[in-house]
């Protein structure tokens, strides 16, 4: 027995035309997805500016300061008198200074001026009388002399300090010092590498006998001296 199909039960007999309608559809609702625009609901804003608000401004009161007035000028007499120049004005008699021959003149006493003393200081090196020092009294090169006998006193005072010698410190210390118008020593100063050098050459000078002071012009003066004083470790 041969099976035949319904033709009304035939699935397939308009599959092509059923195709073509859903692609059509499906077109048609991307085209319509792509073309679909959405809009915000707008406010409605009031953009009018009120011009009144913003000139009613309060303006501060400035105080204006008030100058007063000038003065007024001072006002002019109405009537001028004219006043006669009748009083007597008594003219003042100056009398002569000048003394005459018979008017007896005074004698003024003598008027004694004090000298007084100028404190001169004079170098060593060009004093015309230079200090005398004890035991040169009698030397022909008084300057010479009074230089042996200083460095003859230097040799004879003189003691390296025990500190500086521990220290091995050494060096000149520059000394000066004035020989006073009384022939004292006076005004000593020093320079040197170490204080304790400087001690020593300090107590040198102060060792130092009174003199015969320099003069200048048969007067006595300051004479500044400057001599160095060399300490060396042997």
């Amino acid at each position: 027995m041969e099976l035949k199909k319904n033709p009304k039960a035939d699935v397939g007999k308009n599959s092509s035309l059923y195709f073509v309608i859903g692609l059509a559809a499906v077109l048609g609702l991307v085209y319509g997805a792509m073309e679909w625009k959405k809009y915000d609901k707008s406010n409605e804003y009031d953009v009018s500016m009120n011009v009144e608000d913003q000139l009613d401004e309060e303006v501060p009161m400035t105080e204006q300061i008030k100058t007063p007035p000038p003065p007024p000028p001072p006002a002019a007499p109405e009537v001028i008198e004219v006043v006669e120049d009748e009083e007597e004005v008594e003219e003042t008699v100056i009398e002569s200074t000048e003394t005459s021959q018979e008017e007896e003149v005074m004698e003024v006493e003598e008027v004694e001026v004090e000298e007084v003393e100028e404190d001169i200081s004079v170098p060593f090196a060009v004093i015309e009388d230079v200090p005398v020092f004890p035991g040169c009294e009698g030397a022909s090169n008084k300057k010479q002399c009074f230089q042996d006998m200083m460095q003859k006193h230097i040799r004879k005072n003189f003691r390296y300090p025990e500190i500086a010698q521990e220290m091995g410190v050494q060096g000149r210390v520059n000394v000066i010092f004035v020989i006073q118008k009384d022939g004292s020593i006076g005004n000593i100063r020093m320079r040197g590498p170490d204080k304790n050098l400087e001690k020593e050459a300090m107590r040198i000078i102060q060792k130092l006998p009174k003199m015969t002071p320099g003069k200048q012009r048969g007067r006595a003066v300051k004479v500044p001296f400057s001599i160095p004083i060399t300490f060396k470790l042997q």
